[in-house]
């Protein structure tokens, strides 16, 4: 029995691969700013999310489960198309395919800044105490 043909990069010894900025990244936030505790803020925004998307989305109607708007990113004429689940906070725009699956992504879709700054918004927003800058 052969074993199996190892990549250049799984040669490598442990030492070498600690030291690599790319492997140490997941593991360690920004040095100015906190975690953010995601599961924490969607969980927060679904449980006020007819108040958080008559912010970041206003205008919209509530038809039963679903919270139907026009979409902020393009030029959208007429409601129908883009939807949030107000139980989960799953969204689509079904025109473009454009999705997500927490209010989290929906912010961050809307607003077009990263997850992370997304987050902080709805953290602020919702008046929980966020991953802001550490001092100041």
């Amino acid at each position: 029995m052969t074993s199996p043909k190892r990549s250049p990069a799984s040669r490598s010894s442990a030492k070498d691969r600690a030291g690599s900025a790319f492997n140490a990244f997941p593991y360690r936030p920004h040095p100015g700013r906190r975690a953010v505790d995601f599961p924490a803020v969607n969980r927060a925004a679904i449980a006020a999310l007819p108040g958080v998307l008559a912010r970041i989305v206003p205008g919209g109607k509530i038809l039963g489960h679903e919270y139907t708007t026009l979409n902020p990113t393009r030029a959208d004429k007429r409601a129908g198309s883009f939807k949030i689940n107000l139980q989960t906070g799953r969204w689509a725009d079904f025109a473009t395919g454009d999705c997500g699956g927490d209010p989290v992504s929906l912010c961050a879709y809307v607003e077009g800044v990263s997850q992370g700054e997304a987050a902080r918004r709805l953290a602020r927003m919702l008046g929980l105490e966020t991953g802001g800058r550490l001092n100041g």
